[in-house]
């Protein structure tokens, strides 16, 4: 898990421009998987079949985008204005070192007039890529190019922290799974879906065309356990989070129930979520056509959003186990 974390983390892939995320996932599951494909938006959709006639369609979803800072405007020092993609909180990406797809890496800082860090917003951001004027920025960087944290992964003890851990810890989560799952009397859907960041939407047209029987989803959530934070019943090595609710679904009871069921039949760690906001790709997936049971597993997470977002191996080992013997029993 961890050498596949660090690979996945320290891929470039913001929302619109998850090619070669979804190549390095490709490359990790085809040995794996019955079929494999992509469709229009960019999801990459692997099927295990079942031996089973007429088996339940079993729909995982795990997105593979990251958040990122869009270029705007280039002044004519060469410094560049940003836009938001996805969800970015001017603090938490203040003074942090980014990236661009071609390598061009760069620093965010804000104008220093600003009297009142309260009033810290992108448009009073730009990003330093270390030039003189807008003609040599340009050679760098166009309007619309897009970067991302560059932080790699690093270890300390059984805790990775990083850049993308949303929600690259949920790719790995599918990877392994998919790897250890040996036979199901369910078809298994993996989809590793684009542009979660920005409304779901790779889960939305996948889940349409796939129309699946259940959907469930694996991303991060945040914890309750870091000094005078949101009160939250949600710990750091507690063991991966069944999802209750968070503002894009109300897990269906029967998923939820049997994902309970199945982790303590197995005897593994779990714990129960209640987000407060927030979504998933289930958020999408429940709505799809006619409707889909949805549920949701979830990976504790710090700093969600940040350069440095935190997870544990032993919540990503037990995911992986407590699905794999979700899916390796049938869908009740």
């Amino acid at each position: 898990m961890k050498s596949l974390l660090e690979k996945l983390t320290g891929i470039y892939g913001p929302s619109g421009k998850e090619e070669t995320i979804s190549q390095a996932i490709r490359e990790e599951i085809k040995d794996y998987v019955d079929e494999i494909s992509e469709d229009v938006m960019g999801n990459l959709i692997a099927v295990k079949k079942s031996s089973v006639p007429n088996p339940k369609k079993v729909m995982l979803a795990a997105h593979m985008d990251q958040i990122g800072l869009i270029v705007t405007n280039i002044d004519e020092n060469g410094f560049l204005r940003f836009s938001n993609i996805g969800g970015i909180n001017p603090f938490n990406v203040m003074h942090r070192r980014v990236v661009f797809e071609n390598g061009t890496t760069g620093v965010v800082a804000y104008e220093t007039e600003l009297e009142d860090m309260k009033g810290l917003k992108l448009n009073k951001m730009f990003i330093d890529i270390g030039v003189a004027n807008r003609d040599e920025a340009k050679k760098l960087v166009g309007i619309g190019d897009v970067a991302v944290y560059h932080a790699p992964m690093a270890v300390s003890g059984d805790r990775y922290f990083g850049c993308a851990m949303d929600d690259r810890a949920g790719c790995a989560v599918l990877v392994e799974t998919i790897k250890a799952v040996k036979d199901s009397p369910n078809e298994l859907i993996f989809v590793f879906t684009t542009q979660e960041e920005v409304g779901l939407r790779g889960a939305k047209t996948s889940a349409y065309a796939l129309e699946p029987d259940i959907g469930i989803s694996v991303d991060v959530t945040i914890n309750g356990d870091t000094p005078k934070c949101r009160p939250m019943a949600i710990n750091l090595g507690d063991g991966p989070a069944v999802k209750i609710k968070d503002s894009s679904v109300i897990s269906h009871p029967k998923v939820k129930n049997l994902m309970i069921k199945r982790a303590e039949e197995a005897k593994l760690p779990y714990q129960l979520e209640v987000l407060e906001f927030g979504g998933t790709d289930s958020g999408a997936i429940h709505l799809t056509r006619g409707g889909v049971p949805p549920g949701v597993i979830s990976i504790p997470c710090r700093y969600v959003h940040s350069a440095h977002e935190m997870v544990d191996k032993n919540d990503l080992d037990n995911a992986v186990k407590l699905l794999t013997y979700i899916l390796e029993n049938e869908i009740e």
